[in-house]
C-alpha cells in the first residue's frame, strides 16, 4: 500500500504549524508565563525558541524527510539499530502520555465552548456565576471523564480521514481561524480600560528580574518551547515523512516557528491585558488559571457572553490541530511498523488513551504531574536523543538533508547546525535537566555546567562505539 504523502507545501507547513499552535499556546502558555515572572519567562522562552526550537524542530525534519518513515523505523533504519528503534518507540509512548492529559484539557474547552452557546437560551453561561467554584466542579470526575471522550472522538475522527483528507484538510481551516480570531481579540482588549498593567507584567523587560530568576526559569521556558514547537515528541519526524518533494526545511522550520511564536504572543496579548483590566491575579489557578480568570473577566464585561464564544471557539480549533498531531504518531508507528490498517490503529489508540486519560481525568495529583513533570521530562529526553542522532549517526547525511532545498542564507549554517544539534543543544538540554532537579542550588554553576558536559560526551561515546561495531559487523 503506498504511503501517503501531504497534497502541498502549504498543508504540510499548517499541519506542522497546527501541532505546535495548540494548548500549548493560548492555554499553558499563559499559566507558565504567569507563574514564571512575566516578561522574564517571555525572554527566556524567546530565545530558547530561536536557538533551540528551530535548529531542533531542523533536526526532526531531517530524519523524518531522509527516512519517510515514523520515529521507530525512521531511526532503525538509517542506523540498523534495534535500540535506536526503541529510542523512537519512546516517542509513541509520549503520544499517548500527552494525549492522557491534553484530552482533559481539551473536554475543559469542549464544555466550556457548549456551555457559552447554550448560555442565551439558559439565562446565562453556568460559569459566569462563580468561575473558581464551577471549574473546580467540572475540572476532574465524572463529567470531565465524558467530556474527555468526546474531545478524543473528534480527534480520532479527524485522524481517521488520513494525512490529506483529515489532518491537512482540518489544520487549512483551523491554523487561519485562529490566527484571525486572536488577532481580532487582541485588537478588541487593546481598547479597553485598564489593560496597560497586563502589558506591563507581559512585555516589560525587567533585567533584575530576570538576572535573580534566570535558573528558577530555564526549566520551565524550555519545557514550553519544546511543548509548543512540539519537537522531542517524534511528531514532526512523523509529518516530514509525509513530504513527497524536495523544498527548503530551513525555511519551512523557520515559518512554522514564526507561527508557532506569534500565536503564543498573541494568546499573552489577550490574556493578560484582559485579567489584568478585571482586577484578576494571573499567578493564581494553575491549570485552571485560563477558565476561571477569562471566564471572570467575561463576566464582567459588557458583551462577555458573545466574546466568550469566540474565544473558546479559537481555543478548540487550537486543541484539536494539536491533538491530532498526537494521536498521529502513534497512529503512525502502527501502520508502518505493524501493518495495521489506520482504522484498527486509530481505534486501539483511542481504546487505550480513552483509558488512560480518564484516570488522569479522575485524579487532580497524576494530571499535574502528567501535565507538567512527566511531559517536559519525555520531550527535553526525546529531542536529546534526535539531535544526538541527526550529529552522530547521520552526521554528513543530515547536512546533505539538510541542503537539499536550502536557499543560500540556509546552506551556509548548514555546518553550524550540525554542531549545535549535535553538541550544543543537548549539552543545554541535559543542563535545564539537572537545574530543575535543584542540582546547582547544590553543587553550584559551573559543576553542574561540567556534569552536563559528562553526560553529553558519554551519550555521543557510547553512540559513537555502536556505529563502530555495526560497521564492523557488516
Amino acid at each position: 500500500m503506498a504511503r501517503e504523502t501531504w497534497a502541498t507545501r502549504s498543508g504540510f507547513i499548517l499541519a506542522a504549524a497546527g501541532s505546535a499552535v495548540g494548548l500549548g499556546n493560548i492555554w499553558r502558555f499563559p499559566w507558565m508565563t504567569a507563574e514564571n515572572g512575566g516578561s522574564a519567562f517571555l525572554v527566556v522562552y524567546l530565545l530558547i525558541i530561536l536557538a533551540v526550537g528551530v535548529p531542533g524542530l531542523l533536526g526532526e525534519f531531517v530524519i523524518g524527510r531522509r527516512a519517510r518513515r515514523n520515529p521507530v523505523g525512521a531511526l532503525h533504519d538509517l542506523s540498523g539499530s534495534r535500540r535506536w528503534a526503541a529510542v523512537g518507540g519512546l516517542s509513541a509512548l509520549t503520544g499517548v502520555a500527552l494525549l492522557s492529559f491534553y484530552s482533559v484539557v481539551g473536554g475543559w474547552i469542549l464544555r466550556y465552548l457548549l456551555v457559552s452557546l447554550v448560555g442565551p437560551f439558559t439565562g446565562g453561561a453556568a460559569y459566569l456565576a462563580d468561575p473558581g467554584a464551577y471549574f473546580g466542579s467540572v475540572s476532574f470526575g465524572a463529567h470531565a471523564v465524558a467530556y474527555h471522550l468526546l474531545f478524543l472522538g473528534v480527534t480520532g475522527a479527524i485522524v481517521l480521514g488520513g494525512v490529506r483528507r483529515g489532518i491537512e484538510l482540518g489544520t487549512k481551516v483551523m491554523v487561519p481561524a485562529v490566527l484571525v480570531l486572536l488577532v481580532g481579540m487582541a485588537a478588541w482588549v487593546s481598547t479597553r480600560s485598564g489593560t496597560g498593567a497586563g502589558y506591563d507584567f507581559f512585555l516589560a523587560f525587567d533585567l533584575d528580574g530576570l538576572r535573580e530568576n534566570l535558573f528558577a526559569v530555564l526549566g520551565p521556558a524550555a519545557g514550553q518551547a519544546l511543548f509548543t514547537l512540539s519537537v522531542g515528541a517524534g511528531t514532526m519526524i512523523t509529518y516530514a515523512s509525509y513530504l513527497d518533494e524536495d523544498r527548503s526545511l530551513p525555511f519551512d522550520g523557520s515559518v512554522i516557528a514564526l507561527l508557532n511564536t506569534g500565536v503564543g504572543v498573541l494568546a499573552g496579548l489577550v490574556v493578560f491585558p484582559l485579567l489584568f483590566s478585571q482586577g484578576v491575579d494571573p499567578g493564581t489557578g494553575g491549570p485552571g488559571a485560563l477558565f476561571v480568570g477569562i471566564a471572570g473577566a467575561f463576566a464582567a464585561l459588557p458583551g462577555g457572553e458573545a466574546l466568550a464564544v469566540v474565544f473558546f471557539g479559537v481555543v478548540t480549533l487550537a486543541a484539536l490541530s494539536s491533538s491530532i498531531s498526537m494521536l498521529e504518531i502513534p497512529v503512525a508507528v502502527l501502520v508502518d511498523e505493524g501493518g495495521w490498517s489506520r482504522r484498527r490503529a486509530v481505534g486501539s489508540l483511542l481504546a487505550l488513551i480513552a483509558t488512560t486519560g480518564s484516570v488522569t481525568a479522575l485524579r487532580p495529583g497524576l494530571f499535574d504531574f502528567v501535565a507538567g513533570t512527566l511531559v517536559d521530562l519525555l520531550l527535553t529526553v526525546g529531542l536529546i536523543a534526535f539531535l544526538l542522532f541527526a550529529g552522530w549517526v547521520l552526521g554528513r547525511d543530515a547536512i546533505e538533508e539538510y541542503l537539499t532545498g536550502a536557499g543560500a542564507f540556509a546552506s551556509r549554517l548548514a555546518t553550524p547546525w550540525l554542531f549545535a544539534v549535535g553538541v550544543a543543544i543537548p549539552t543545554f538540554l541535559v543542563f535545564t535537566l539537572l537545574t530543575t532537579a535543584g542540582v546547582d542550588g547544590r553543587v553550584g554553576f559551573w559543576p553542574t555546567v561540567g556534569a552536563a558536559v559528562g553526560v553529553v560526551g558519554v551519550a555521543v561515546g557510547a553512540t559513537l562505539v555502536g556505529l563502530r561495531r555495526r560497521r564492523a559487523a557488516v
